[in-house]
Order: structure tokens, then sequence, then C-alpha cells
């Protein structure tokens, strides 16, 4: 099994997600590829990505999607 991407988008919202997932008892990745610390005169935000295993989206689809909702 393999990871699925469950959300694109600003860092503190991926981690306000991450808490509500995490708080069920699924596992998850953040990856920000943010370059801004590689080369500090680059001021652009790329989008923070938040991942889970491909087996848990089952469990965690009613928690995304109120997540969603609230937005």
């Amino acid at each position: 099994m393999g990871l699925m991407k469950i959300f694109s988008g600003e860092e503190k919202l991926a981690i306000a997600l991450q808490e509500k997932i995490e708080a069920i008892g699924i596992t998850t990745v953040i990856r920000n590829n943010n370059q801004a610390n590689v080369i500090p005169s680059i001021q652009t935000e790329k989008a923070v990505e938040l991942f889970i295993q491909e087996v848990d989206f089952g469990k965690a689809s009613p928690v995304i999607e109120a997540f969603r909702m609230s937005l």
C-alpha cells in the first residue's frame, strides 16, 4: 500500500487537519517543499501536502470531509 495525498494548501491548515486525523489514530506525513531556507531571496511559498496510508482512507474520510466543509 502507498501514501495518498489528502490535502494540499497552507501549512496552518495542513497542521490542523493533521491533528484531527492523528486524534483518531491514523499516522500522517507532511511534506513541505518550501525552499525559502535554501535560497533566502526566494519568498514563494509552495503548498504543504498531507498524506495518509491508502488503507486508512475509509476511516479518515469523515474527518477529511468535515474539515473541508468547515473551510
